[in-house]
């Protein structure tokens, strides 16, 4: 849990890109906002459930793509 808080501080504290943002060949995010709350609540709703690893894949994806651009 301590990585999602990590991951959740750290989008905070940073400029996101405007969107339409292409995160995987065809995975395009058209609400940054949206996507990240979306995201993070079901990482908080159930932090042990299966389904998460693709969330905190796309989370680690996205943000690996922001400190590229910085």
């Amino acid at each position: 849990m301590q990585e999602v808080n990590d991951l959740e501080e750290w989008f905070k504290n940073v400029e996101l890109p405007k969107p339409p943002v292409m995160l995987f060949l065809g995975t395009e995010i058209a609400d940054v906002d949206r996507f990240l709350e979306v995201q993070f609540t079901s990482l908080r709703v159930d932090p042990n459930s299966k389904t998460n690893g693709p969330v905190l894949y796309r989370l680690k994806a996205f943000k690996l793509l922001i400190e590229s651009n910085l």
